[in-house]
Protein backbone atom coordinates (compact mmCIF):
# COMPACT_ATOMS: atom_id res chain seq x y z
CA UNK A 1 0.00 0.00 0.00
CA UNK A 2 1.54 3.42 -0.82
CA UNK A 3 1.92 6.03 1.90
CA UNK A 4 1.68 9.44 1.85
CA UNK A 5 2.93 11.94 4.14
CA UNK A 6 2.26 15.93 3.35
CA UNK A 7 5.18 17.88 3.72
CA UNK A 8 4.14 21.68 2.71
CA UNK A 9 1.35 23.64 1.07
CA UNK A 10 2.79 26.55 0.07
CA UNK A 11 0.36 29.93 -0.04
CA UNK A 12 0.21 30.04 -3.80
CA UNK A 13 -1.57 25.64 -2.79
CA UNK A 14 1.52 24.31 -4.69
CA UNK A 15 1.89 20.79 -2.50
CA UNK A 16 4.92 18.96 -1.38
CA UNK A 17 4.20 14.92 -0.15
CA UNK A 18 6.41 12.54 0.95
CA UNK A 19 5.54 9.09 -0.84
CA UNK A 20 6.90 5.92 -0.32
CA UNK A 21 5.86 2.88 -2.84
CA UNK A 22 4.92 -0.65 -2.08
CA UNK A 23 8.04 -1.13 -3.72
CA UNK A 24 10.14 0.54 -1.19
CA UNK A 25 10.97 3.47 -3.68
CA UNK A 26 10.63 6.79 -2.00
CA UNK A 27 10.03 10.35 -3.56
CA UNK A 28 8.49 13.32 -3.28
CA UNK A 29 5.77 14.35 -4.98
CA UNK A 30 4.83 18.20 -5.86
CA UNK A 31 1.65 19.04 -7.30
CA UNK A 32 1.44 22.09 -9.01
CA UNK A 33 -1.44 24.92 -8.08
CA UNK A 34 -4.20 24.97 -10.86
CA UNK A 35 -3.39 28.50 -11.98
CA UNK A 36 0.04 27.03 -12.89
CA UNK A 37 -1.20 23.87 -14.89
CA UNK A 38 -1.74 21.60 -12.03
CA UNK A 39 1.65 19.01 -12.72
CA UNK A 40 2.47 16.86 -10.93
CA UNK A 41 6.05 15.94 -10.76
CA UNK A 42 8.05 13.00 -9.05
CA UNK A 43 11.04 14.39 -7.12
CA UNK A 44 13.91 11.55 -6.27
CA UNK A 45 15.23 12.87 -2.43
CA UNK A 46 18.69 13.49 -3.43
CA UNK A 47 17.69 15.65 -6.02
CA UNK A 48 14.80 17.13 -4.20
CA UNK A 49 16.84 18.38 -1.84
CA UNK A 50 19.62 19.89 -3.45
CA UNK A 51 17.39 22.01 -5.58
CA UNK A 52 16.52 24.58 -2.93
CA UNK A 53 16.13 25.79 0.35
CA UNK A 54 12.70 26.19 0.64
CA UNK A 55 9.81 25.73 3.39
CA UNK A 56 9.32 22.02 1.85
CA UNK A 57 13.18 21.33 1.70
CA UNK A 58 13.58 22.34 5.32
CA UNK A 59 9.85 20.36 6.26
CA UNK A 60 11.78 16.99 4.68
CA UNK A 61 15.08 17.68 6.95
CA UNK A 62 12.98 18.62 10.20
CA UNK A 63 11.36 14.68 9.17
CA UNK A 64 14.46 13.18 8.60
CA UNK A 65 15.95 14.53 11.86
CA UNK A 66 13.37 13.14 13.66
CA UNK A 67 14.97 9.82 12.54
CA UNK A 68 17.59 10.69 14.96
CA UNK A 69 16.93 9.88 18.34
CA UNK A 70 18.87 11.33 21.38
CA UNK A 71 20.19 7.71 22.56
CA UNK A 72 23.75 6.41 22.38
CA UNK A 73 24.79 4.47 19.15
CA UNK A 74 24.95 0.98 19.61
CA UNK A 75 29.01 -0.28 19.59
Amino acid sequence: MKKARKLYESPNSDRWYLIREPSGEVFVRHEANIASGGQVEHIGIGDFLSSGQGPEHQELLRLISTLVEEHPAHP
